[in-house]
């Protein structure tokens, strides 16, 4: 089975097929923090999140969201000057606030012309059910994805990392998005500190048992200014190669239902904040690398999922 020219599922493909057209996303900022941040739970984030909530590419929060949205679509003109686009709602944590503010910004990226759809990313510990009303009445006019950090399924980890909440939280709030047909996307780090091959892998298992629509595999990256940064200088904790990141995430592929939306194959990296790994910062050389590990050993998604051989 074959999704164009790829051996997965991309993100690009299922766009392009429903839209009929190429379809952008553009990154915005909310001017949300995250209860990670403000004391509700910790006032140290999770351990690997930069200052700048990992939306290192979002607009500037000092600027409203339609003029966000033109500034992302003029940094994007020369190659894509007219299609429509997906406004996302990237960093920090997009349900984080005011149920009118919410319902604000919300509206107001969806009246702008070219936007045709919404993908918010938060915590699955904010979502209570006045805002999941709200995404369900969204989900009924628009084109929506909600993205959830879940980044491991090992309790441990996630005490390790400062997540802020267990398993069991992820869990009823995927059932909940499940049951209202609302789209969610998974996010996965592969390399988190003190994880082996088959706990990554474990991580991604777990994924697929909760029937998500898509995954985001991420690299851990070191980032300048974080508690990661003290834990690596303190530590200097092993950190993926450039093969076993390919290993894990290939053999991660297999293991997915055909049916899911990869969405991210590795993480972009600002060239002046990343510590390490600095192999991550070639990213087309990474993503080429990846197309031809496939390729050399005849891989496609799912091969390994029961479901769906």
């Amino acid at each position: 089975m074959m999704w164009g020219e790829k051996r997965y599922n991309s993100l690009n493909y299922f766009l392009r097929k429903k839209f009929n057209e190429k379809v952008y996303k553009v990154s915005l900022d909310g001017g949300f923090t995250c209860p990670n941040r403000d004391g509700t739970l910790s006032n140290k984030g999770c351990i690997f999140c930069s200052e700048n909530g990992s939306g290192e590419f979002a607009g500037s929060r000092k600027k409203s969201i339609t003029d966000q949205i033109e500034e992302q679509l003029e940094l994007i003109s020369k190659k894509f000057p007219h299609g429509d686009v997906i406004a996302y709602f990237q960093n920090f944590t997009n349900t984080y606030g005011d149920l009118e503010y919410l319902k604000k910004i919300y509206e107001e990226a969806l009246s702008h012309p070219r936007v045709i759809g919404l993908a918010i990313a938060t915590r699955p510990d904010c979502i209570d059910d006045n805002i999941l009303d709200l995404l369900e009445e969204l989900n009924k006019k628009t084109f929506l994805w909600i993205e959830l950090g879940l980044q491991t399924s090992d309790e441990q980890t996630a005490i390790d990392i400062n997540r802020g909440w267990k398993l069991e939280v992820f869990d009823k709030i995927v059932k909940k998005l499940n049951n209202k047909d609302i789209k969610v996307v998974a996010h996965i780090i592969l390399g988190l500190p003190n994880e082996d091959r088959e706990t990554m892998l474990s991580s991604i298992k777990y994924i697929v048992e909760k029937k998500v629509w898509g995954i985001k595999f991420h690299l851990l990256h070191i980032i300048k200014n974080t508690n990661l940064e003290k834990l690596y200088i303190d530590t200097n904790f092993h950190t993926l190669t450039k093969d076993e990141y390919i290993d894990t995430v290939t053999e991660g592929i297999q293991i997915l239902d055909k049916n899911m939306v990869i969405h991210r194959l590795t993480g972009d990296g600002s060239r002046e904040t990343l510590i390490e790994p600095r192999w991550s910062l070639d990213k087309r050389n990474v993503l080429n690398s990846i197309e031809k590990y496939l390729k050399e050993k005849n891989i496609y998604q799912g091969d390994k999922n029961e479901e769906t051989t």
